[in-house]
Parts: structure tokens; C-alpha cells; sequence
């Protein structure tokens, strides 16, 4: 098979998101009301407007593309005196480089200021600021309540959102025109950015896909929250906010409700495997030393769908072609899945109706989705 040269440097794009999990208190049951989902904890999902370029009118988390102000080595001052570079109390070590493709560029940080935050840092403020931007979400905690640490202190609770404070959408408008603002924000308000909520989950990065201009190598955090915060849409780049189950969004995805990318719905029906909050909170801190796995899904086109395949299984080949390349068949889907046995993908039979397909075990003790196959009465 030929090399194809993989795009360049200037084509990526560094982003984090932020999936908010919230501890959720079931409603009595009442009447003919249908039951409740069985997960006691809702996801935050945004609807991106019509107008944007990437994934418009898709359901996503918050998050967005990094900014060097989230690098301003100006943010050391809100740290200080708690915590200190270059780990700020996050943990022993920084985020792993995954296991990218061969002849992926060598993603190094963006800045030329030697004094920048790290990478992990920084991606946690982004997430944190676009939060904010995007939801009005505000996860910051003041600096007089920052988390101890050392060998003595106790595993951290759940986070809690700020409560909105005065003249809110005045910072927004700020924030969302000069990202520098958001350290002005957290000053004003004498509070750090919650860094240490965001636990790593997992990361992504944008398969070849016809006209893309641009590619983004996404760091995916999750963060546990006591209770959902208010949400309300910045009507810009978002025109709605909801907070669903997985299981919930997943039928609302069946439904043509909501649209979710690939990514989305991969990490919704991961979390499905969680029906307890607290289940899901004890696998995070207990998660917090085993490295994030990156992928880039490679896109397999068979005659009746599209399939994306991820590592592990038996026909991703990690080849730098298929970093600007998709992998076609005439075979049918049905075919395909007859031929194999070690899977890890995503059949997209339609733009609402995907299938997920896991026979390997997780590697670093993740969790990776169950087997979900979409009624064949829907295809």
C-alpha cells in the first residue's frame, strides 16, 4: 500500500471537552408518567447552532479549541501559593502521548513561552473556560476552598458549580470576545479554575472527511458534579442545553431528537455502563493513574454504510495512508461483520442509527461500551 504524506501541523487543532455527569434525584413515580431512566445521574449536552462549521446542529459536550491565554503563564498567580508548577496537584505525572497512527504530526505545544502551562493544564482550562462561554457553567472554586492534597488528604467529593454571580452575561460577552478575560473573571471573583474536578477520559481525533479544513485532537475530561448546575445557551455557538441519561440520549438520538457525531455517541454509551453515580465518581479517582487512550477512528466505506473502526480491532491497520484516507468495499455491512470476530467499531447505518460492536477487552482498565445493536424493524 502507498504512503500518502498526512497533513500537516498547521491542519490540527487542539481542543478539550468536558463531559459534566451530574448526580440526578429520581422524581417519585406518578400515575401513567413512564418510569424513570435507571442511571441516577444526567449528562450536559448542547445543541451547536445551524451556522457553525464543524458538526453544525449536532448534540455535544462543552468544549472548544484551545487559545494560547489558556497557556498564559499569567494564571500562576491564582495557583499560588496552594499549588505550584508544573503539576499544580493534579497527580504524579503529566497526560501519556498516545499511541497516535505513524506519521501523525508530533503534536508539541503551540507556545514559544517556555513559562506556558502544560499541556493538561491548559486543556483543563479550556474545557473550563468554554464551559462557561458556551453554558454559563462557571466551574471554578475559591481560593481560600482550594482541595488539600498530600499523603493525608481525604479522596475529593464531587465538584460543585459557582453559583452565577452578578452582571453573568456581561462576562460572557467578554470572555467569548477576548478568551484573555476569563483569568480576569476568575480575579475578580478571587477563584482557580476547578482543574482538579476534570479527570482525564479519554481523547480524539478528527478522521479525513470530504472538505475538512480543519482537524482537531480533542483531550476528552469527565467531571462529577453533586448536582446540575443551570445551563442556558449562549445562542451563538449553542442554541440549546439539556441534561439526559445516557440511556436517554440515546433514544432521543433514535429518535432524530438529538444528532450526535460518532465521538458522542460512543462516550454516551460508555457511560451507559454506569447506572450509579457514585459507581461512576469511584471509577474516575480510582481511573486517575492509568493513562487516557487517543484515537483516530479509521473509516471503513462498505456499499450499504459507513463503519469506523478503532484500535484493537481486527481491521484497523496502523498505517500513516489512513491518516488522510478512508478504506472502501463493495462488500455489504452484513458481509463484513459474517467475516470477523474481533471488533471494535461503530456501524452508522444512517445519520441516526449506529450500531456499536466491542469483543476486546479495555486496555490501562478503562471501560469501553457493551455491544449496543440497533432493532432491525429502525434500519
Amino acid at each position: 500500500m502507498s504512503t500518502a504524506v498526512p497533513p500537516g501541523p498547521s491542519l490540527w487543532r487542539r481542543a478539550a471537552t468536558v463531559i459534566l455527569a451530574a448526580g440526578w434525584t429520581r422524581p417519585a413515580a406518578a400515575g401513567s408518567l413512564p418510569p424513570p431512566p435507571a442511571e441516577d445521574f444526567r449528562l450536559l449536552l448542547l445543541k451547536r447552532a445551524a451556522n457553525q462549521g464543524f458538526l453544525p446542529n449536532a448534540h455535544v459536550f462543552p468544549g472548544g479549541v484551545l487559545d494560547s491565554a489558556d497557556r498564559s503563564p499569567d494564571w500562576l498567580r491564582l495557583f499560588a501559593p496552594h499549588y505550584e508548577p508544573p503539576r499544580f496537584g493534579l497527580g504524579l505525572s503529566a497526560r501519556p502521548r498516545a499511541a497516535f497512527l505513524p506519521g501523525l504530526p508530533d503534536f508539541q505545544p503551540d507556545a514559544a513561552d517556555p513559562a506556558a502551562l502544560p499541556d493538561d493544564l491548559a486543556e483543563r482550562i479550556c474545557a473550563i473556560r468554554e464551559t462557561f462561554e458556551e453554558a454559563g457553567v462557571l466551574l471554578l472554586r475559591p481560593r481560600r476552598a482550594l482541595p488539600a492534597r498530600g499523603p493525608g488528604a481525604a479522596a475529593p467529593e464531587p465538584a460543585r458549580a459557582l453559583a452565577p454571580p452578578a452582571g453573568l452575561d456581561a462576562w460572557r460577552a467578554r470572555v467569548r470576545s477576548d478568551p484573555r478575560q476569563f483569568l480576569s473573571l476568575c480575579a475578580h471573583l478571587d477563584c482557580a479554575p476547578d482543574i482538579w474536578a476534570l479527570r482525564d477520559w479519554s481523547g480524539w481525533l478528527t478522521p479525513p472527511f470530504p472538505g475538512a479544513r480543519r482537524r482537531f485532537n480533542t483531550a476528552f475530561f469527565l467531571c462529577c458534579l453533586l448536582e446540575p448546575p443551570p445551563a442556558d445557551p449562549d445562542l451563538s455557538e449553542v442554541t440549546e442545553c439539556q441534561w439526559l441519561s445516557p440511556s436517554e440520549a440515546t433514544e432521543n438520538f433514535l429518535s432524530k431528537n438529538i444528532w450526535l457525531a460518532c465521538p458522542q455517541f460512543y462516550e454516551i454509551r460508555r457511560l451507559a455502563n454506569f447506572t450509579s453515580f457514585s459507581a461512576l465518581h469511584k471509577f474516575c479517582l480510582d481511573h486517575a493513574l492509568e493513562g487516557p487512550e487517543t484515537w483516530m477512528p479509521i473509516t471503513l466505506e462498505t456499499a450499504d454504510s459507513t463503519i469506523r473502526l478503532f484500535p484493537g480491532d481486527e481491521l484497523y491497520i496502523e498505517d500513516s495512508y489512513f491518516v488522510d484516507n478512508c478504506m472502501s468495499t463493495d462488500k455489504t455491512t452484513e458481509e463484513i461483520m459474517k467475516e470477523g470476530k474481533k471488533f471494535h467499531r461503530v456501524v452508522m447505518h444512517s445519520n441516526y442509527l449506529y450500531s456499536l460492536h466491542v469483543t476486546i477487552q479495555p486496555k490501562s482498565k478503562h471501560i469501553y461500551p457493551k455491544i449496543y445493536i440497533v432493532n432491525k424493524s429502525r434500519l
